[in-house]
C-alpha cells in the first residue's frame, strides 16, 4: 500500500521533467477504475497530475464518473483534480457540470464542499449565474459547514465588486448567517461583514455582537478568532467596539498569551482617556509574562494610544520609560525609543520628559544604533529646551565610557549645544578640546572640526555647518 502511494508520489514528481508521461496513463486509469478503493484517490491526482490539454478528452469519461462516485475520497480527489484541469482544458471540464450539480447534494460535506468549489470555477466569468448559485444553496441549505463560509466569501466578493450596498439579497444572505448553527459559518459571517467596504456602524453591531458571545467561549481557538477580528475593527471602527471592553478585560488575564495580547491591544485602541490609568494597571503585571514578540506589539498599541490622548504622556511616557528598563532584545527595545521620540516630537508639552527618561537610557544603553539616534535627537531637540545645560552631563558621559561610534555622535551632539547657545558654549569647548585626544579617528577629527569652528562663533558658519548639517 505505501509502496503504492510513493509511486503515485513520484509519477507527479517526475511528470514535469519526464517527456513521455503518457505510457503510465493506462497504469493510472486501470487503478482508478479497479476496485481497490484506497488506489483510486490517488491514482485520480496522479493521472490528472499528468494530463495536459491534448489528452483531456481521453480522461473525461474517467472523471464525470469519479465525481459522482460513493466513495467520498474518490469523489473528492476527482473534484479537486478537476479544478487543476480547469488550467489546462476549462472548456472540457464545463461539459461535467450536469455531474458536479449532482456531487452537490452529496451527503458527504467535503465532497459538497469540493464540488461547490468546482462549480463556482465553471461559472465564475458569469456573474448572473454566481448569483443564481449562491440565492439557489442558500434557500436549499447545505450540509457542508465549509461550503457555507465558500458561499459567504463568493457573496462577499460580488458584494464588493459590484459595489453593492447591505440593502443586496448577498448581504441578506451573510446576515443570515449569523444565526447558522455551526460557529464556523456564523464566525466566518461576522468577519466577513466587519470587512465589507460598504458596512456602516449600524450594521457592525450584529456581528460585533457575534463576536462578543464568542470572547466568553472556552473554546481558545474562537476567543482568539474574536479577539483578532475585533481589534482589526478597533482601527477603523474603535466606538463600535467599546461595547465588549469588559468582556476583553477579562482576556487580559487569559492563559493563551496571543489573546491576552490581542484583548490589550484591542483595549488601548477602544479605551476612553479617562481609563488609561486603570487600563495602564493591568497591563503592567501582565508584560513580565509575555515575550518580546508580544510586547512589542503592545508598544505600538501604546504609541497610537498617545496620539489620540495627547494629555496622557505623563502616564504613558512613564509607562514606557519602566518598559525600557526591563529586560529585553534590540526590536524590543528598538520599538519603546522610537515610540519615545515619535511622542517627543509630535507633543512639545511631553519633550523635556521623553529626554530626561531617553537620557537615564543611555546611560544603560548596550545598543549601538539606539544611542546614536537618542544622542542626534538630543542634539537636536536638547537645545530649544528651558534648561538645555542638564543634558550636557548625560552626553558627555557617552564620550567618556562607550565606543566610538557612539562617542563620535555625542561629539557632535555637544557642538549643537555650543552653537545654539552662548551661555553654555565656554563649558562646550572645553570638553571638546578635551576630546581632541581621543584615541579613534572620527571622533577626534569631529571633536578638532567643532572645536576650530565654535571658537570663531561665527552664526553663519555654525547654522551651516553645525545646527542645520545634514
Amino acid at each position: 500500500m505505501m509502496l503504492r502511494r510513493m509511486i503515485y508520489l513520484s509519477i507527479k514528481e517526475m511528470s514535469t521533467v519526464a517527456s513521455d508521461v503518457i505510457i503510465v496513463t493506462s497504469s493510472l486509469t486501470r487503478d482508478m477504475t479497479g476496485k481497490e478503493d484506497s488506489h483510486r484517490g490517488p491514482a485520480i491526482r496522479a493521472l490528472c497530475k499528468i494530463t495536459d490539454a491534448s489528452m483531456m478528452q481521453s480522461v473525461e469519461r474517467y472523471m464525470k464518473q469519479a465525481i459522482v462516485d460513493k466513495l467520498p475520497s474518490v469523489a473528492s480527489a476527482a473534484l479537486t483534480s478537476s479544478v487543476h484541469l480547469m488550467r489546462q482544458g476549462p472548456e472540457v471540464v464545463k461539459r461535467w457540470v450536469n455531474e458536479v450539480q449532482e456531487a452537490v447534494n452529496n451527503d458527504n460535506i467535503m465532497v459538497q464542499y469540493h464540488a461547490l468549489g468546482l462549480l463556482y470555477q465553471i461559472r465564475r466569468t458569469d456573474k448572473h449565474a454566481i448569483r443564481k448559485l449562491i440565492v439557489k444553496f442558500s434557500k436549499a441549505g447545505l450540509r457542508s459547514p465549509y461550503a457555507y463560509c465558500f458561499l459567504i466569501r463568493i457573496a462577499s466578493n460580488l458584494i464588493n465588486e459590484e459595489g453593492e450596498g447591505t440593502d443586496s439579497p448577498m448581504y441578506d444572505f451573510i446576515d443570515s448567517c449569523l444565526r447558522h448553527k455551526n460557529e464556523m459559518v456564523i464566525y466566518e459571517a461576522a468577519s466577513t461583514i466587519v470587512s465589507l467596504k460598504c458596512v456602516t456602524p449600524k450594521e457592525l453591531s450584529s456581528a460585533v455582537n457575534v463576536l462578543q458571545l464568542f470572547i466568553s467561549s472556552p473554546k481558545p481557538v474562537l476567543r482568539y478568532a474574536a479577539v483578532r477580528t475585533l481589534n482589526k475593527v478597533a482601527i477603523q471602527y474603535p466606538a463600535a467596539v467599546t461595547a465588549c471592553n469588559v468582556d476583553l478585560e477579562t482576556l487580559i488575564t487569559d492563559s493563551n498569551r496571543s489573546i491576552a495580547t490581542l484583548a490589550i491591544t484591542t483595549l488601548l485602541k477602544t479605551g476612553n482617556e479617562a481609563g488609561v490609568d486603570r487600563l495602564m494597571k493591568q497591563i503592567s503585571s501582565f508584560l513580565s509574562e509575555i515575550s518580546d514578540q508580544f510586547k512589542t506589539v503592545v508598544v505600538d498599541a501604546i504609541k497610537s494610544l498617545c496620539q489620540k490622548f495627547p494629555r496622557k504622556h505623563t502616564v504613558l511616557m512613564t509607562f514606557l520609560a519602566n518598559m525600557l528598563r526591563e529586560e529585553g532584545g534590540y526590536e524590543y527595545k528598538k520599538a519603546i525609543v522610537n515610540t519615545i521620540i515619535s511622542i517627543v516630537e509630535e507633543n512639545p508639552e511631553a519633550k523635556e520628559a521623553g529626554l530626561a527618561h531617553l537620557c537615564e537610557f543611555i546611560e544603560d544603553c548596550e545598543h549601538t544604533s539606539l544611542a546614536t539616534r537618542i544622542l542626534h535627537l538630543l542634539g537636536r531637540e536638547g537645545p530649544r529646551t528651558t534648561t538645555p545645560a542638564k543634558y550636557i552631563r548625560y552626553i558627555y558621559n557617552r564620550v567618556i565610557l562607550e565606543n566610538a561610534p557612539v562617542r563620535a555622535a555625542a561629539v557632535s551632539a555637544l557642538a549643537k549645544f555650543g552653537a545654539a547657545s552662548e551661555d553654555l558654549l565656554p563649558n562646550i569647548l572645553v570638553l571638546l578640546q578635551r576630546t581632541t585626544l581621543d584615541q579613534d579617528d572620527e571622533v577626534r577629527d569631529r571633536a578638532t572640526f567643532y572645536y576650530q569652528l565654535l571658537k570663531h562663533n561665527d552664526k553663519a558658519l555654525n547654522s551651516a555647518y553645525i545646527l542645520n548639517c545634514k
